[in-house]
């Protein structure tokens, strides 16, 4: 497993800077700057400016001197608003991470037991309600369904308040960024689960008078895993990073909010940042749920 883990590892620097440069180049190329929405620069400030955060460098020369800035902990300053990238990050990711990691388990959860529930009604009742809840579920886009909680529960009914910092309500963020991936992930459970209970070690297992419970939680749903685990892994990523349109929808003062307004802004500091933060989260849950395999399931090797 040790040389698996370094192979990954040096794949996923790889992986990191091939994002960094496309980002970073691409971004460059697009006509404007970051000074340019400045009404009271004017040109001998906006080259100044540029100077001190070397903007009049070449491109590739730029990319050299942030890569290296970043390669020894310095993540620069925001060309917006002069604040410390990391610092700016850190605090935003608290929020987006707290909002984000009760939705991954709601819908990990809701997602585990609902997918089991159809799996073992199939064709009854409670199997057609969840497909048809599922169904609706992955269709609706989040920002549609974010707008209408919005809309019906604090507008119109005002059973929740509107997001407020100093008394944050969670309840309608979440269920918003976790009723896609939960109804995804009841989908995968169903259709591994039907897969697992119809394998001859299931037969096998209720034909010695193993208990059905134990059937069902040690034998099938455990094997039933493996596609879930695929999937969950960058979901995590991309739920704790926080759904940049959710966040705006409800205000919160997330990372996914401030990486929409670094793009607004043209905040190219912050852009290459956030964008480098979502890749290694992203490269790192990847390696994860690849480990996660192995605990899963004994007989996956990593050779």
């Amino acid at each position: 497993m040790g040389k698996y883990i370094v192979k990954r590892v040096l794949l996923a620097i790889v992986s990191i800077l091939i994002v960094s440069a496309i980002t970073f180049f691409v971004m460059n190329i697009i006509p404007g700057g970051p000074f340019n929405k400045e009404k009271a620069t004017s040109a001998e400030a906006q080259k100044v400016l540029e100077e001190r955060y070397n903007l009049d460098k070449p491109i590739p020369e730029q990319y050299v001197i942030y890569m290296n800035n970043l390669l020894h902990g310095d993540w620069g300053v925001s060309l917006h608003s002069g604040r410390d990238i990391w610092g700016e990050i850190s605090s935003r990711f608290k929020v987006s991470a707290k909002l984000g990691g009760m939705a991954a388990l709601v819908a990990i959860v809701a997602g585990l037991v609902l997918g089991s529930i159809a799996a073992l009604t199939r064709n009854h009742w409670p199997d057609r309600l969840i497909v048809f809840f599922t169904t609706l579920g992955t269709a609706m886009p989040s920002f549609v369904l974010a707008t209408l909680l919005l809309l019906v529960f604090c507008l119109k009914l005002g059973w929740f308040p509107v997001w407020s910092s100093t008394s944050p309500n969670y309840v309608l963020p979440i269920i918003a960024l976790s009723v896609y991936p939960m109804a995804y992930i009841t989908r995968l459970t169903k259709t591994s689960m039907l897969d697992s209970l119809n394998q001859d070690y299931i037969r096998t297992a209720r034909a010695k008078g193993v208990p059905g419970w134990k059937v069902i939680f040690k034998h099938a749903l455990r094997n039933a895993l493996i596609p879930v685990i695929t999937y969950v892994g960058p979901m995590v990523a991309y739920i704790l990073t926080g759904s940049m349109v959710v966040e705006n929808i409800f205000t919160i003062g997330g990372l996914g909010s401030s990486f929409v307004t670094s793009i607004t802004n043209r905040d190219y500091t912050m852009i290459m940042a956030t964008t480098i933060f979502l890749a290694i989260l992203m490269v790192v849950a990847n390696l994860l749920t690849d480990i996660a395999y192995k605990f899963v399931d004994p007989r996956i090797t990593f050779e």
